[in-house]
């Protein structure tokens, strides 16, 4: 018979999950905790859920605390992801940012929670595919994520037949992927346009540099309120006045921060509203 998850144990790995990645999980949740955590109990040779908490607030136990907040990352990515946002990017934002930019200069892309690697390289396909639009501007592209397993995987670039299938448009694919007995890898001079890097959006962002656009898509609906003011009004700071901001088509920011405002007539691009403008007072929807 199952002991089911005590309030104390709940508590152990709510916290633990809200304060090192910003997830916060309900009680209406613990299946997801169930699921996701079976590995690493039986591996520790536990009986259960409160056994591993009960680990948890043992000293030493870092390793562990990583290992849970891995496994209880969503980690779901597949190329060109709603396509919209893309095209949006290839047609408006890089045009945009180059007129803005002297000849030279360097943009800097920032996929944020890149998983395994996808959405980086679907922007790093466009980029390769707008030589003529950049005019010798230079592209840096960073994708950070904190599961280590997932950025193993985004810098090897090796994909199944399965997750080439899943937006990616067969042109792109003949022209960028190779097939070998690994899957289908991409090809070295779009993964060297992409670094990946470990990082978490809890932490100083400062450390990352500035960023002209930032993909940060589908990663707040996982946060509470205050999380997300948080890691915008971060993300704000390491952006310029013309940046721009990519969300999940169910995500806003509105009632959330006054640092980004919406693009015309764009669901889900936002631009930068500098720190010393008023900022209005924005109204949950």
């Amino acid at each position: 018979m199952t002991i089911p998850l005590s309030p104390v144990a709940f508590e152990t790995l709510a916290f633990l999950l809200k304060s090192k990645s910003g997830l916060v999980i309900g009680t209406d949740k613990t299946y997801l905790l169930e699921t996701r955590l079976d590995g690493i109990v039986k591996r520790e040779k536990l009986t259960d859920l409160n056994g591993l908490a009960d680990r948890l607030r043992r000293a030493g136990s870092d390793a562990l605390a990583r290992e849970v907040v891995e496994a209880m990352t969503t980690n779901e990515s597949f190329f060109f992801r709603d396509d919209k946002p893309f095209q949006h990017f290839r047609s408006h934002a890089l045009p945009r940012l180059v007129a803005a930019r002297p000849s030279g200069s360097t943009l800097r892309i920032w996929s944020a929670a890149s998983s395994s690697g996808q959405e980086a390289y679907s922007l790093a396909m466009i980029v390769a595919e707008s030589a003529a639009v950049l005019n010798g501007r230079k592209v840096e592209i960073v994708g950070t994520d904190i599961a280590r397993d997932q950025l193993t995987r985004a810098r090897e670039g090796v994909y199944s037949q399965f997750e080439v299938q899943r937006g990616l448009p067969v042109q792109m694919l003949m022209r960028y992927f190779k097939k070998d007995e690994s899957g289908w890898r991409i090809a070295d001079a779009i993964r060297s346009m992409v670094q990946f890097r470990e990082y978490n959006l809890l932490s100083d962002l400062r450390a990352l540099g500035k960023f002209d656009i930032v993909f940060c898509r589908n990663v707040l609906i996982y946060f509470d309120q205050p999380t997300k003011t948080r890691v915008l009004e971060a993300v704000a700071a390491q952006m310029p006045p013309d940046g721009m901001l990519y969300l999940g088509g169910a995500e806003t920011v509105l009632g959330i921060t006054g640092r980004f405002g919406p693009m015309p007539s764009q669901r889900g691009v936002y631009g930068v509203v500098p720190a010393s403008a008023p900022q209005p007072l924005a109204t949950a929807i």
